[in-house]
């Protein structure tokens, strides 16, 4: 009977610990767009997927008034990086050039570019503490 018990009280703080894990929303917008034709392809990552795998969230945003913007929706705490670009011949997919230089503009969240080759996470990532955050990214 104790260990009936025990285990259900190990459940019962299982439980309430797994509903305090905060979730909130990011906002994201891009106004440095060089034309209004076609999308901009925004993606959520964590370290383990950064351009490697699908992402942990992805929003597509139409350009209007020269500004394109979306919200992740219930992100939950931990750390993250952004992405975007504007693709805007709507292939659904970001053109290069043959020696591998983007054709599209592109961004990452907290505005750091590697020069050199594709982003990199320890530039892009940020604390999402549950609590909304808003991000302006530059093309």
């Amino acid at each position: 009977m104790k260990t009936i018990a025990i285990l259900f009280s190990l459940f019962l703080c299982n439980l309430a610990l797994a509903q305090t894990e905060k979730s909130g929303n990011i906002s994201v917008s891009v106004d440095n767009l060089s034309t209004e034709e076609g999308k901009v392809y925004f993606a959520l990552f964590n370290e383990d997927n950064f351009l490697k795998k699908a992402p942990v969230k992805g929003e597509v945003s139409e350009i209007k008034d020269g500004v394109a913007q979306v919200t992740f929706k219930e992100v939950p705490s931990g750390t993250y990086a952004i992405t975007a670009y504007h693709d805007e011949n709507g292939n659904q997919q970001m053109d290069f050039e043959p020696n591998g230089m983007p054709k599209e503009d592109y961004g990452v969240s907290n505005n750091e570019m590697n020069l050199y080759g594709p982003p990199v996470w320890d530039d892009a990532k940020f604390d999402f503490d549950g609590e909304s955050k808003e991000f302006k990214l530059r093309f």
